[in-house]
């Protein structure tokens, strides 16, 4: 994985103390919620909590959203490597969850496709999590859970983005 540069290296980096503690919140909050969702596993409720790894929960739903594709187009859009999505969807395959079918227009080339009974799966997992969602945010307005939403959205955007440079070597990163 990438290290990202020093705060000093950083033309973003706070100046005034305020902005330093607010940081500091900030990161700080991140890590209490990396914690909570790595204890929960953010598996959702009842019978289908905590079924499903990360891993697989991302890439059937990449598969879903995004229709087949080959194993670089996944790793690009995951921002991972072709060899670490290899390695994961091998048991998603070996489960029945994902199938391996020839490209539409290349017969040599390989895709990879969501299987109805990883469709199936995949939607028993979602409705579970977002009991879990509904459940944790039961007390905040619409207004409220489209505001974090968009604002998780953007972080996690950004945060991909800072990593994406990163890893190519960008020095403005």
């Amino acid at each position: 994985m990438p290290s990202i540069p020093a705060s000093s290296d950083l033309s973003t980096a706070a100046e005034t103390p305020a902005e330093a503690g607010l940081l500091d919140a900030l990161q700080h909050q991140v890590a209490v919620f990396a914690r909570r969702a790595e204890q929960t596993r953010l598996g959702g409720v009842g019978q289908a909590r905590n079924s499903m790894d990360r891993a697989a929960y991302l890439l059937l739903n990449r598969l879903d959203l995004e229709g087949p594709m080959g194993v670089k187009a996944l790793a690009g859009g995951m921002g991972i490597d072709s060899s670490t999505v290899t390695r994961q969807v091998a048991p998603l395959v070996d489960g029945g969850l994902v199938k391996r079918t020839s490209h539409p227009e290349d017969g040599r080339a390989v895709v990879l496709a969501l299987s109805p009974r990883g469709l199936a799966r995949l939607e028993e997992v979602r409705s579970s999590r977002r009991e879990l969602m509904a459940r944790v945010t039961q007390d905040w307005t619409e207004e409220e859970r489209e505001a974090f939403t968009a604002l998780l959205t953007r972080f996690n955007v950004s945060l991909s983005e800072l990593m994406a440079s990163v890893a190519d070597g960008d020095p403005a990163s």
